[in-house]
């Protein structure tokens, strides 16, 4: 029987990847890919095989996708941010089986899903970015789950993350399930970004005190106030993919009957306009 070893909300900004190159931004993202590789650390301990990443930068238009490919090889550039992320080259084990297992089960709680095995749909950087940390040897299989999602109800992706859960307990897998995406999103306007250091600072004094105290709630464990608050947070916050990531991560949990408390790995931190943060949820 398969388990749900760990769980994880976690950042995935590109500033990551040029934290580690010369320049000045060299090592100003150390402790946000600390947290990372301590994910994956953690779930390598509980014997994790596989992760599963909830993907906000996976946009889709209708229904909800999987994607089930045996093997995701390739060089990845961003669309978005170009100047951040080019050139990055991934080698990553798929679990087809799981990911199949993961649209049946949500099909059959009337969610619409398909798994897909197309060797040309690619990775997007909210899968790319973490597996960068975590997996960086490709030990551990990955599928990813498409999690901005434009015309979904958080009732439907509540019920995604309940089909998560128990496809992975109908398999044979040890899963890290994956949350990729900020807290608050309100990136800065691009008249105000230089002006205000935007890459280090957060564009909403409101924004932030938000999420404070989302992660306040996280850390006491009080889940069942949080997820009261969660639709409006994540308008009036502009959570990022609405923060549908995080509707399936405690779908998967038990939404409000689960009872364990966040712990935050590393800081809190802004980065061009959001608030980030890397958070365990235990199972």
């Amino acid at each position: 029987m398969g388990k749900i070893v760990l769980t994880a909300k976690v950042t995935h900004v590109p500033t990551m990847l040029l934290s580690e190159r010369p320049g000045r931004l060299f090592g100003t993202r150390a402790q946000a890919i600390e947290g990372h590789r301590e994910i994956g650390r953690r779930a390598r301990a509980l014997g994790a095989d596989t992760i599963v990443v909830l993907d906000t930068h996976w946009m889709v238009n209708a229904g909800y996708h999987v994607n089930s490919n045996a093997r995701y090889k390739g060089v990845y550039t961003s669309h978005e941010f170009p100047q951040f992320i080019q050139g990055l080259e991934y080698d990553l084990p798929g679990n087809p089986a799981l990911g199949d297992l993961i649209a049946e089960k949500a099909q059959a709680r009337g969610v619409y899903t398909l798994s897909h095995h197309v060797e040309t749909l690619d990775l997007e950087y909210g899968t790319l970015v973490p597996m960068h940390y975590m997996n960086p040897e490709g030990d551990l299989k990955v599928v990813s789950v498409s999690a901005y999602c434009t015309v979904h109800s958080f009732d439907s992706s509540r019920k995604l993350g309940e089909a998560i859960r128990e496809a992975v307990e109908a398999s044979d897998t040890k899963v890290l399930l994956v949350a990729s995406g900020s807290l608050s999103h309100k990136i800065w306007e691009n008249e105000l970004y230089e002006a205000n250091n935007g890459t280090f600072t957060i564009s909403r004094e409101f924004n932030r005190q938000c999420d404070l105290r989302v992660l306040e709630l996280w850390q006491k464990g009080e889940i069942a106030t949080f997820l009261k608050m969660l639709p409006d947070y994540a308008v009036y916050c502009s959570g990022e993919g609405t923060m549908h990531d995080t509707v399936m991560l405690f779908g998967a949990l038990g939404w409000d009957s689960y009872t364990g408390k966040g712990e935050l790995i590393g800081e809190y931190f802004p980065s061009s306009g959001t608030g980030q943060a890397n958070v365990i949820f235990p199972v």
